[in-house]
């Protein structure tokens, strides 16, 4: 399929400046331009889109972004690096996520503290918590906090 960048844009989610952007770093994948000159784009496009949202929200930089693209360019020689990146980028993310998953835990937890608090009328009932009050699945987040 053939698009053109508000096309893409459409397509991906990735604001249109983003993606003249990307071109302009030569991170898209043999970008042509029409006779009137705008840019046009293909499937490869599309994927690598993807692609570059996926590295760019797992934390890599432009510059990295643009090795990554360089490792493609150089086609099966590079095949291990690139599963290399992949894995370590994935390493991360999973790291991250548990982090989140325990933020998440906290904020959960106060939100039930001060849902029950504002029913109490008084945060004051809440300074006598025991294990039992709380409910099961915020009292890992409720210990952490308090021990």
């Amino acid at each position: 399929m053939i698009y053109t960048v508000g096309e893409l844009s459409k397509a991906t989610g990735v604001p249109a400046s983003t993606i003249r952007y990307y071109d302009s770093q030569g991170l898209l994948p043999q970008v042509e331009r029409s006779s009137g000159g705008m840019r046009v784009f293909d499937d490869r496009s599309y994927q690598a889109l993807q692609v570059l949202g996926c590295l760019k929200e797992s934390g890599l930089s432009i510059k990295e972004m643009k090795e990554f693209i360089e490792l493609v360019e150089e086609g099966d020689d590079s095949l291990g690096k690139r599963l290399e990146l992949f894995r370590s980028r994935r390493d991360a993310m999973r790291e991250q996520m548990k982090k989140m998953e325990s933020f998440l835990q906290i904020l959960d937890f106060k939100v039930w503290y001060y849902e029950t608090a504002l029913q109490a009328g008084t945060e004051s009932k809440m300074a006598s918590l025991s294990d039992e009050d709380v409910p099961a699945e915020l009292r890992e987040a409720w210990k952490r906090l308090n021990h």
